[in-house]
């Protein structure tokens, strides 16, 4: 038995739409023979280094137009020992996670800038009761401010307690507040309930 196995890249994608690119069947239903595609190939490993997935191109040979794919790997794994160029892969759709046709302009990239955000929202399961928008600090910056609204003074001032992240990885948790993303600087909203009110 091999060592490694194809990821279902739909259920990633499912889990994290707002973080996790996965071409859709439109896409997928351009690649032609004589291209390549990226696949996620999750192995296990003694070695502690290994992050527990390649990702790697494939070089398509076959299309059977229901799913189905065949190819030969185009990269050099750098962990998993029984896999080497040139071998054969058997795949499908929901295993394709890049290609030459994918559509740059999707939800992933939209939301790429980064926001503070403090862990009551990112890790503690907490939904998002306020944020508002201000100046970025730097080019990657979306300028919001993120937080439950019911941290205190003394959490606001750790920290340890906020997180500089991507807005999708926010929205994976919460995406109630998405239409509002497009508020000029000094936008303020709080939640009541199931809406957000401008302040």
């Amino acid at each position: 038995m091999p060592s490694w196995f194809l990821e279902d890249a739909t259920a990633i994608a499912a889990d994290y739409p707002y973080t996790f690119y996965k071409p859709s069947s439109q896409v997928i239903s351009k690649v032609a023979v004589g291209e390549v595609v990226k696949l996620i190939f999750r192995f296990d490993s003694d070695d502690p280094e290994a992050p527990g997935a390649e990702r790697m191109w494939v070089l398509v040979e076959s299309v059977d137009g229901q799913g189905g794919f065949s190819g030969r790997l185009d990269n050099q794994p750098r962990y998993i020992k029984d896999l080497q160029p040139g071998d054969p892969i058997a795949f499908r759709d929901i295993h394709i996670i890049n290609t030459d046709h994918d559509d740059h302009d999707n939800v992933v990239n939209h939301y790429l800038l980064r926001c503070y955000v403090t862990k009551r929202v990112l890790q503690d399961g907490a939904r998002v009761g306020y944020l508002y928008r201000e100046a970025p600090e730097q080019d990657n910056d979306s300028g919001w401010r993120i937080m439950a609204g019911d941290e205190s003074q003394a959490y606001m001032d750790d920290d340890q307690n906020v997180a500089y992240v991507s807005l999708g990885a926010v929205l994976n948790r919460d995406d109630a507040f998405v239409d509002l993303l497009e508020a000029e600087i000094g936008a303020e909203f709080e939640r009541h309930e199931d809406r957000f009110v401008r302040l």
